[in-house]
């Protein structure tokens, strides 16, 4: 052999001997990472991806919040709205029923007052319409127009025009209506049956005396009256008689 070839020989066995050294020392750099499965003995190869971060850990705001959540959802502050929505509706409920009140015994006193002074407007009105004599009658008919209103008035009107004026001056008609009274000189029959601020239904007890060429001496009638009274501008006026 000779020398050169001789000299081959050990750089070759040095090379060698340098390469077997490089590639035990790299691969306990650039091995990849093993989990070992304890369950199955097994060993997984888990190969991290080139720019893999670690996902963001929760910032501290998103924690309060959710507590803040919590909070509003079963504490206090869910429930002043709802407990200010229902203290609204008791002082709506209150304000109501306090309206109401004051506007029933507005309306009790009203018509308290109203019948007493229908009551004496009925006493008064019930001789003058229920009343004539064939001697003045167009007298005594004004001054009973003069206690009526509405329909009543006109139909009244018609009526003593039409029928009870031509007959009372044919036989000399007199009728004479009086409230009934108890013989000590009591306070006249008459009652409240219905009373409201602008409108009284009153019950009286009439007695009529009538004369006329008809019948001999006098006739005496009983009769009871509905009168229904209406309040107006010029006080209260009958507005209807019905007899019962």
């Amino acid at each position: 052999m000779s020398k050169s070839t001789m000299t081959k020989s050990t750089m070759t066995a040095a090379v060698r001997a340098a390469a077997k050294r490089t590639r035990r020392a790299e691969p306990a750099r650039e091995a990849p990472r093993q989990d070992v499965d304890e369950q199955s003995g097994r060993t997984v190869v888990i190969e991290v991806p080139d720019g893999w971060d670690d996902p963001p850990e929760p910032a501290p705001e998103s924690t309060e919040s959710t507590e803040s959540d919590e909070e509003s959802v079963g504490g206090a502050p869910a429930r002043r709205p709802l407990l200010a929505l229902v203290l609204c509706g008791v002082l709506v409920a209150g304000l109501v029923a306090v309206g109401v009140l004051g506007w029933q015994y507005r309306e009790g006193r009203q018509a308290e007052q109203a019948r007493g002074q229908a009551l004496a407007a009925a006493r008064k009105a019930a001789p003058v319409v229920l009343s004539y004599d064939y001697r003045h009658l167009d007298r005594d008919f004004a001054r009973a127009r003069a206690q009526l209103t509405g329909k009543f008035r006109d139909e009244y009107g018609k009526t003593t025009k039409a029928v009870v004026g031509p007959t009372a001056r044919k036989y000399h008609g007199v009728v004479k209506a009086t409230v009934a009274a108890p013989a000590d000189g009591g306070v006249p029959a008459a009652s409240v049956v219905s009373a409201a601020p602008d409108r009284v239904v009153v019950l009286l007890f009439v007695n009529q005396v009538t004369e006329s060429t008809r019948v001999s001496g006098s006739r005496v009638d009983l009769n009871r009256v509905r009168m229904t009274l209406t309040r107006t501008s010029d006080g209260w006026k009958v507005g209807a008689v019905d007899a019962l």
